[in-house]
């Protein structure tokens, strides 16, 4: 089973990349806040995947970080959600937003992402409600250190989206920052942000 690729973007879609590695070609299905953070074609890429066979192909998906492939992992295990309707969900809410929803029992934020009913929703937070990633609680409720450092917060997720970066890979990468800099400032979480955004 292939678990991780690094290599050169060939080919860039919002869905799917081609990575060259080492003069082969791997065609890799990707969520839109995998798509958001990738450098331009030509630029190298390492992600994390997800092999799935079929009984006539094999597919690889993959994410930018373990959470999303987290996620995407325990949505397929769903009865009934296949990799099309896990990557749908990951392109239509934010990690952590998801993950939040599915602990409030929110069917209604999660019926309102594309290509998600219902009956879909529903199973979600049947089936995942007691089964998320342990960072789900700190990523739900939010710590004290987010709190604290909300000012600084805000102010470097302005300044990423002004950077052109998609809200839901900018709030990722300030969070992970403020974890690894709780106290950093302005300037230190924002370097800290970029090199994130930058894996």
């Amino acid at each position: 089973m292939i678990a991780h690729l690094r290599g050169r973007i060939l080919d860039k879609h919002p869905n799917r990349l081609v990575v060259d590695v080492n003069g082969v070609g791997y065609e890799v299905f990707i969520p839109l806040s995998t798509f958001y953070g990738l450098a331009d074609t030509g630029s190298d890429v390492s992600l994390r995947i997800h092999t799935h066979v079929r009984e006539e192909s094999l597919l690889l998906y993959g994410f930018a970080t373990p959470l999303e492939q987290d996620l995407f992992e325990r949505l397929i295990s769903i009865g009934g959600i296949g990799p099309k309707v896990g990557l749908s969900v990951l392109s239509g809410i934010e990690p952590n937003e998801l993950m939040r929803a599915i602990e409030r029992g929110d069917v209604a934020r999660l019926t309102s992402i594309p290509g998600v009913g219902k009956k879909t929703s529903e199973r979600i937070v049947l089936e995942l409600k007691d089964r998320l990633p342990r960072v789900a609680p700190a990523a739900a409720a939010g710590d004290g250190s987010a709190d604290a450092a909300s000012p600084v917060r805000e102010d470097v997720l302005s300044a990423l989206m002004n950077l052109g970066y998609h809200r839901p890979l900018a709030e990722q990468a300030v969070a992970t920052a403020i974890k690894a800099i709780p106290d950093g400032g302005f300037e230190r979480t924002l370097k800290q942000a970029l090199r994130e955004l930058a894996k």
